[in-house]
């Protein structure tokens, strides 16, 4: 077979001094992976290093031997409508080291855009998986499992498009076990077929591996698809389905197919998720179709007006979470006539009230029921409250007395507490309870208030920025990720607004940038 000109450019002579070596991008078990430049061409590449002495050491050669026999094949048989994978560009060693320099993509993995939103919206969550689909069709029609596909694994390029990496536990299937994992009625090669191939050796991440690895039954195409589910599961809810403690009992929850939908799941990715992760692999969906071609996944609804041979030219889609709006029920014998304070200031951008006590204390003081509701509504609408983080010294001193006794004061590091409050913080689809402690400094912990453990911090800089998308939900938006945060007696608005104050006075050449976003399913 003819090699392509990249193939013959692949095998062009290189070392590490035809490169310039920048920061450190990636590290595995025995390689390290670097941002590097050709001195020829100014190309940017990722730069895999591996120590030899260390691959001998834990008995990993083979494996790199794979990693490279795969790619090379990718190349070899690169596809216009599936270029979804890491390309080879050039493999060299030294004495010490072997390098194999790939393709850099930019915007790093996947599992961080996942981690950075919370979780997708229906269109962001079918794109990616509809490219992920035609890039298995492509890889399984050349006889090759992936065998550890994760979020981790795959990459997204300058363009926002999938880049399938890492392909040290993959396997390229003999000709025998191509025969047995598509059966006899089958053709030679292909995408579908359940178990095939001898005994499987144990490889992959715990969340991710299918019952058959785990079991050490024959591994084909299917344990690739199984994985598909876990990450189309991942990419809607926020998690993994397969989640615990320990690897061991991850495991168990595999093998007895225990995980459970949350509440806002879309129908037809729960449909899909539930035909993909099946115990045998012959019964999930796609097993039996053509090889190279995966028809019955393409012809889900999901997928519907997607041409997944057209993935390439599609421009993807901008990734937001999506906010689940029919599981909040409604208590109307807890509310008054009349249109609440919160849903007032809502509606019409007034500023907050300070407290619900300096409300109540305005109400002792004034002169009289009639003359209270002018004279009251006229003077907060002309003052400008202080800001809440512009305390004195000597207020400072007698609040935090008064603060020895809050039970929450342990976990502040000594800072004034400012706002706090328990409020649902959500991992994409899955909420939380935690008490939130907005302070001095400024901080904002979460503490999960069962337990009392400090969970963990958000990270204030110049360019924090709160979103208040209706009366219960909020985001707060950071350069590594978006908290999606929930306030169950509907005053997210004030929690945005603490928020920016305090920003503000710790910041005060950022521009504020509350925004108000209605919502589908809001109150109206």
């Amino acid at each position: 077979m003819p090699r392509s000109p990249r193939a013959e450019k692949a095998r062009e002579k290189r070392s590490d001094r035809d490169f310039i070596f920048g920061k450190l991008i990636g590290e595995g078990s025995f390689s390290s992976v670097y941002l590097a430049k050709d001195i020829h061409t100014s190309q940017e590449y990722a730069v895999k290093v591996c120590d030899k002495e260390h691959i001998r050491r834990e008995r990993k050669v083979q494996q790199i031997i794979r990693e490279k026999d795969v790619m090379n094949i990718l190349n070899d048989r690169w596809c216009v409508t599936a270029p979804f994978f890491v390309k080879l560009s050039y493999a060299f060693q030294d004495v010490a080291k072997l390098y194999f320099v790939m393709t850099y993509c930019k915007n790093g993995e996947l599992l961080n855009l996942i981690q950075r939103v919370g979780n997708f919206d229906r269109e962001g969550a079918r794109f990616y998986a509809a490219e992920m689909v035609r890039a298995l069709e492509h890889l399984h029609s050349l006889s090759i499992i992936h065998r550890d596909l994760k979020p981790e694994n795959i990459l997204l390029d300058e363009q926002m498009h999938i880049k399938i990496t890492d392909f040290g536990c993959a396997k390229i299937l003999s000709a025998e076990e191509v025969e047995e994992a598509t059966g006899p009625e089958e053709p030679a090669r292909g995408g579908g077929g359940g178990g095939g191939g001898r005994k499987s050796s144990f490889v992959g991440t715990a969340q991710y591996v299918s019952p058959e690895l785990l079991s050490g039954k024959p591994c084909g195409p299917m344990a690739d698809i199984w994985a598909l589910g876990c990450i189309l599961y991942q990419m809607v809810s926020g998690l993994p389905p397969f989640r615990s403690k320990s690897e061991y009992f991850i495991y168990q929850k595999i093998q007895k197919l225990e995980y459970e939908f949350p509440p806002g799941f879309c129908n037809d990715s729960r449909d899909l998720v539930t035909k993909l992760l099946v115990i045998e692999p012959e019964q999930r969906l796609g097993a039996h179709d053509p090889p190279g071609r995966y028809t019955a996944l393409r012809s889900h609804p999901l997928f519907s007006d997607l041409d997944l041979d057209d993935m390439q030219n599609r421009k993807p889609p901008k990734i937001a979470p999506f906010l689940s709006q029919g599981d909040e029920e409604i208590h109307w014998d807890k509310n008054l006539p009349g249109l609440n304070s919160i849903e007032l200031q809502l509606e019409l951008g007034l500023a907050l009230r300070d407290t619900v006590e300096e409300e109540e204390e305005e109400g002792k003081n004034a002169s009289s029921p009639s003359s209270s509701s002018s004279s009251s509504f006229s003077k907060n609408m002309g003052k400008k409250r202080r800001n809440l983080a512009d305390v004195s010294e000597e207020e400072r001193v007698l609040r935090m007395v008064e603060q020895k006794t809050n039970k929450w004061n342990k976990f502040v590091e000594g800072n004034l507490i400012l706002k706090q409050g328990l409020m649902d913080k959500r991992k994409g689809l899955f909420p939380r309870r935690r008490m939130f402690l907005l302070t001095s400094g400024p901080h904002l912990y979460y503490i999960d208030p069962v337990n009392l453990v400090l969970k963990g911090q958000i990270p204030w800089s110049s360019t924090l920025a709160t979103e208040a998308k209706n009366f219960k939900t909020f985001f707060v938006h950071t350069p590594n990720r978006t908290y999606y945060l929930e306030e169950p007696n509907g005053f997210a608005l004030e929690w945005c607004k603490a928020i920016e104050e305090v920003k503000a006075f710790y910041f005060p050449t950022s521009t504020t940038t509350t925004t108000t976003t209605t919502t589908t399913g809001a109150r109206t």
